[in-house]
């Protein structure tokens, strides 16, 4: 019951975050009127950050449950062979078929929220830009994710504003998405969710840092997180 529970809360919190961010573009664009000036931009951003918070207190509500792919791979990737399994054989899927079905509601609602995430350069520059934004995000949540000194909350702000960061970086190029559910979705009511751009760039690119994430984190930065930490704990 307890995996069935956490399939189902991976749908409902994808559904939801892909209604959240549309929510946040009607009502700058519509409601405030700002369209693309740069006060709507900032609002966008200052909302965008409320908003992950909000899915953040929902992450521990669900005990556990997730909107993003790289997040339950990271963990899957750190776990054992039948964790791994569940993770990308039903945990995934769930969130790409609630990140579908809120696409199709939010088309159906506001049809002028537009089309979603587009590839603006080559394959390759884009499949390198989402890569190197997965690689830097999954790296922060892995050290965000360890014991060490700070409150849930700063934890929180730390990483609300570096996936903002990330995706102003990258949202000229690829729309700086770092959610291949999130970006499926889109793909599949545009009908180019199976083209070479879409998988290579919003899926292969990102899974494949993810994972080099994972591996160089433990290898690398963990041990000397961990050793600053004890290091700390013992001076004081």
């Amino acid at each position: 019951m307890g995996r069935i529970r956490l399939v189902v809360s991976d749908f409902i919190m994808s559904f939801l975050w892909i209604w959240s961010g549309a929510l946040i573009k009607v009502f700058v664009h519509k409601g405030l009127g700002l369209g693309q000036e740069t006060s709507g931009e900032v609002i966008k951003g200052v909302l965008g950050i409320l908003h992950m918070f909000l899915f953040a207190f929902l992450t521990k509500l669900s005990k556990g449950a997730a909107y993003n792919p790289l997040t339950v791979l990271a963990a899957a990737a750190s776990g054992d062979f039948s964790r791994f399994l569940f993770n990308v054989g039903a945990r995934i899927p769930a969130q790409v078929i609630g990140c579908i079905t809120g696409v199709k509601l939010i088309i159906d609602t506001f049809p002028e929220i537009g089309v979603g995430p587009r590839l603006n350069v080559d394959i390759h520059q884009g499949a390198l830009t989402e890569g190197l934004l997965a690689f830097g995000i999954v790296t922060i949540s892995l050290g965000l994710a360890l014991k060490i000194p700070g409150s849930s909350l700063m934890k929180t702000w730390i990483s609300s504003v570096s996936k903002c960061a990330l995706h102003i970086l990258g949202a000229d190029l690829t729309g700086g998405c770092m959610n291949p559910a999130s970006v499926m979705g889109w793909a599949y009511a545009r009908g180019d969710h199976i083209t070479k751009e879409h998988i290579l760039v919003y899926w292969l690119a990102p899974m494949e840092a993810t994972l080099l994430a994972v591996w160089t984190f433990k290898l690398v930065v963990q041990p000397l997180m961990e050793d600053n930490t004890d290091f700390k704990s013992g001076t004081e």
